[in-house]
């Protein structure tokens, strides 16, 4: 009969701190690269002050998991936040429901374009298209 040994337990699940760093230092890198990339399509826009970011004030040092989830989370919120302004947010409401925003106007510069173009909420027919509720969003001829 053969001997049997005692069961030697397993040792217990250690998180890969390495992976996970690595993990996030690409992750970042990635949304670093698309910033970048969403910043040079939104000239002449600008991104509005924000003071520095999370990994500018991290400075030199090894980061732990917490913080570069945190650099990582600020840079998606600001990549979103570039890539649709929240005037355009406003047209594309406007657009949908035009007589939930009765009167209400985007110019191209609240959208971070040139020229001076205009988007208005405006009665169809003017006087009977207000009564009868007919409302369209009008785009201007441009500039007087």
């Amino acid at each position: 009969m053969p001997a049997v040994s005692p069961a030697v337990p397993a040792p217990p699940a250690v998180l890969d701190e390495r992976a996970a760093r690595r993990d996030l230092r690409e992750q970042i890198a990635r949304l670093e690269r698309e910033l970048a990339g969403a910043l040079a399509a939104a000239f002449p826009r600008r991104e509005p002050e924000r003071g520095r970011s999370a990994s500018a004030a991290a400075g030199p040092r090894l980061l732990g998991l917490g913080e570069l989830e945190e650099i990582r989370d600020e840079l998606a919120a600001r990549i979103a936040a570039l890539q649709r302004p929240p005037a355009a947010e406003r047209l594309a409401a406007m657009r949908r429901a035009p007589a939930e925003h009765r009167w209400e106007r985007v110019t191209s510069a609240e959208l971070g374009e040139p020229g001076c173009r205009h988007w208005q909420v405006r009665p169809r027919l003017g006087l009977i298209g207000m009564l009868a509720g007919w409302w369209h969003v009008k785009l201007s001829s441009g500039c007087p």
